[in-house]
């Protein structure tokens, strides 16, 4: 199935239209689709069957708590995934303007809360296990240059040992192009990147997440050094980026 083209990889869902592609999608195919008039979203991506199963038990899940995130629709034969490819109800909202942010980082927070103590995504691996182990998810620290590894992994460190919070599942990506406000609520998009991981990843590059001076700007080294290894091979440049700006010092806190 991994070698069937998404067209006819989708018609497992039955008579569906491809609109076209969406943005967002670095790694994973990611089209909007339309059925019986209805909107659609579609990602086809490289995780293992066991990961998208932890994905699509923790959207069930958060849903049953309140939380807005996207619907799975089955395939005819009721099988939440095929062969990579996940098809999910539109999730209506628009784009968070500067009063929203607040309310993102609760909700944030409300989602760290009610997952201490969940399992980690098959073939994941935290910030602190990665102190120890050079491959989790998509990370590998083999790939980089061992000073940059280095770095990283002092970053996240300072993380751990000075800001301690108990793991939880982070969301792994909650900026912009993947939140979506309504009257209901804050919705959060494309979970691909979720784990168990510190909470505070997630804040890191909110613009209005609320925390203290130094702590945000551990989260903030933490979340740089995240993305440079994430992102070393699969977005090179990108990466150095976030490297480059871990290694500028932070402005001081007046």
């Amino acid at each position: 199935m991994a070698d069937v083209p998404t067209a006819e990889a989708l018609r497992a869902w039955g008579q569906v239209e491809i609109v076209g592609p969406l943005a967002g999608g670095h790694r994973d195919e990611v089209l909007e689709l339309r059925r019986a008039g209805r909107r659609l979203v579609a990602r086809r991506g490289r995780r293992t069957p066991a990961a998208l199963d932890w994905e699509l038990d923790l959207l069930e899940f958060l849903a049953r708590h309140g939380f807005r995130v996207p619907e799975v629709v089955p395939t005819l034969t009721g099988a939440r995934h095929l062969g990579g490819l996940v098809v999910w109800r539109w999730l209506p909202g628009r784009p968070p303007t500067a009063a929203d942010w607040p309310r993102v980082a609760a909700e944030l927070a409300r989602l760290h809360r009610l997952t201490r103590g969940w399992p980690q995504r098959p073939g994941f691996r935290s910030t602190a296990q990665l102190l120890d182990h050079p491959r989790g998810g998509d990370v590998d620290l083999t790939a980089m240059p061992a000073a940059a590894a280095d770095r990283c992994r002092a970053a996240w460190r300072v993380l751990l040992a000075d800001h301690h919070r108990p793991p939880a599942v982070v969301h792994g990506d909650p900026g912009a192009p993947n939140l979506r406000i309504t009257a209901a609520g804050v919705g959060f998009l494309d979970w691909d990147e979720a784990r168990v991981d510190h909470p505070d990843l997630d804040l890191a590059d909110l613009p209005d997440p609320g925390l203290p001076p130094a702590r945000l700007a551990a989260a903030r080294a933490a979340g740089h050094a995240w993305e440079a290894a994430c992102c070393w091979r699969a977005e090179p440049a990108y990466a150095r980026r976030r490297l480059a700006t871990l290694d500028r010092p932070s402005p001081s806190t007046p």
